[in-house]
């Protein structure tokens, strides 16, 4: 009887020790990868370069792209930039702006295309994103001759943007914007190309007023029938690898304070 209760016990302690060990290896895995399942959650990403200039406002994500059903898989590079934010001597400035909505070259640009050069394997499949300013520069990254020659630019996602390098870009741009958000619209683009600029914005009401929407619309509930690539009623998400995540920061080559 008593080796019996012993040997039931310890076969018990094993189990024990199986299942803990398991729900470990359970727990670890979930944390190595993050599940972007529609447009808002990719805007709170994309968000994460809003970090004082600590990071930088460019990240480069190894992921997984695939429908709800995981029938359609493909590996890609999820490149994102946040946009106007004033910390010292990054180029996230008004200038950049400027020369941004006139379609110039610029340092945010510049230092996005290296950072994807240096860090994205060639021949890869690029999915760019970006909120304001940020998106702006996606939009001239898709239009890049050099990353077009190197890589397969799949689709951009802006939110809050206006139209730049209209009709140059690889891969398929949707523009998503709160009908309260004036920034969409402010580009020389909107006086050269104004229908384009109107009618290739995919706009939702929030209810935001205008002071709030072009930061606060675009994590609200209103986009959640948006996927990751930006499509009304799509059924594409993105898995992340966490572990490949990096941050690049973005000098701007003026040398000034702001």
């Amino acid at each position: 009887m008593k080796k019996t209760l012993r040997l039931t016990t310890k076969l018990l302690a094993i189990v024990l020790i199986i299942a803990t060990l398991a729900g470990g290896v359970t727990a670890f895995a979930a944390s190595t990868t993050q599940t972007l399942a529609n447009a808002p959650d990719l805007y709170n990403y994309v968000c994460q370069g809003y970090n004082g200039g600590s990071k930088g406002p460019i990240m480069i994500t190894r992921a997984t792209l695939q429908d709800k059903y995981g029938l359609s898989k493909k590996t890609v590079y999820l490149v994102t930039l946040s946009g106007t934010d004033n910390v010292a001597y990054q180029a996230t400035n008004v200038l950049t702006d400027i020369m941004v909505g006139l379609n110039l070259t610029n340092p945010l640009l510049d230092s996005a295309s290296a950072a994807v050069l240096n860090a994205v394997p060639k021949g890869s499949n690029l999915i760019i994103a970006g909120h304001s300013l940020g998106g702006m520069v996606a939009q001239q990254l898709a239009a890049s001759s050099k990353l077009k020659s190197n890589y397969n630019i799949l689709n951009t996602v802006t939110f809050g943007s206006p139209l730049i390098s209209a009709g140059l870009q690889e891969g398929k741009t949707c523009r998503l914007g709160d009908k309260a958000d004036v920034v969409p619209y402010l580009s020389v683009n909107t006086f050269i190309l104004p229908i384009h600029a109107i009618i290739s914005l995919k706009t939702e009401r929030s209810g935001f007023l205008a002071t709030k929407a072009h930061t606060e619309s675009y994590r609200s509930s209103v986009w959640n029938s948006y996927d990751v690539l930006g499509n009304k009623g799509g059924n594409m998400k993105l898995i992340l690898e966490v572990k490949t995540r990096a941050f690049f920061k973005a000098p701007n080559y003026f040398g000034l304070p702001y």
